[in-house]
């Protein structure tokens, strides 16, 4: 299952999801009589007409993909790591993290990130900060993901609800770096209380309560301006 996954080809993916919920579509609808064969058929150029955009900006970013992966980027972050971070042991994890979102929010790709940061943050599992790094590596893989305007994600899911790509990113960015920069604090914490033999699950109820603190100012300020 961890090789398949590894091995999976995202456009591929997209495809055959495409093909199958689209028969699967035509069958219900058919099937239920809701729309006529002629109707259906008649709906599947202005679905793909609809679709064009998403498309392009899809295309447009596994050239980009493409084209870092061509420019060496795993081996310059591999090397930047390995250079800088050893220095910091007790901030790796928060290194780790930084690294992750940056690189998923650059390339698109959240599972690339994994394969370029997973390699260099797993520690023995003797080490505390091993499953912490792991951690931080797969968060600000997501992270960056989830921000990023060529991410295959982001683009479907402003496509799917058909509302302006750049307005979909703009409004998510806030509300997805505030829990970047608590995420951020939390994974400082934890390095910190392993760096001092402390257990390294004391900065879960930390960041949590961070979080609470947050959501708590933002409704005084809210309830402020109304």
């Amino acid at each position: 299952i961890a090789s398949a996954f590894s091995s999976s080809d995202a456009s591929v993916g997209l495809m055959l999801g495409s093909s199958f919920g689209l028969l699967f579509t035509l069958v219900f609808y058919g099937l239920r009589r809701a729309m006529s064969f002629k109707q259906m058929m008649e709906c599947i150029p202005e679905g793909f007409k609809a679709m064009v955009p998403a498309i392009m900006i899809l295309t447009f970013a596994w050239s980009l993909k493409a084209m870092t992966d061509s420019l060496g980027s795993t081996e310059f972050v591999e090397a930047f790591v390995k250079t800088y971070a050893e220095n910091f042991a007790f901030f790796l994890p928060a290194i780790v993290f930084l690294i992750g979102c940056f690189l998923a929010f650059a390339t698109g790709t959240s599972w690339g990130t994994f394969t370029i940061l997973l390699p260099m943050a797993i520690f023995p599992l003797e080490d505390p900060l091993g499953i912490i790094c792991i951690s931080a590596c797969m968060a600000g893989a997501v992270c960056g993901d989830h921000c990023s305007p060529i991410s295959d994600t982001t683009i479907m899911a402003s496509a799917g609800a058909q509302c302006d790509h750049v307005n979909h990113v703009a409004t998510q960015l806030p509300y997805a770096i505030s829990c970047a920069v608590i995420s951020f604090l939390s994974y400082v914490a934890a390095g910190l209380l392993v760096h001092f033999g402390a257990p390294g699950i004391l900065a879960l109820p930390i960041g949590i309560v961070m979080m609470l603190v947050f959501l708590t100012f933002l409704k005084a300020k809210g309830d402020k301006v109304n």
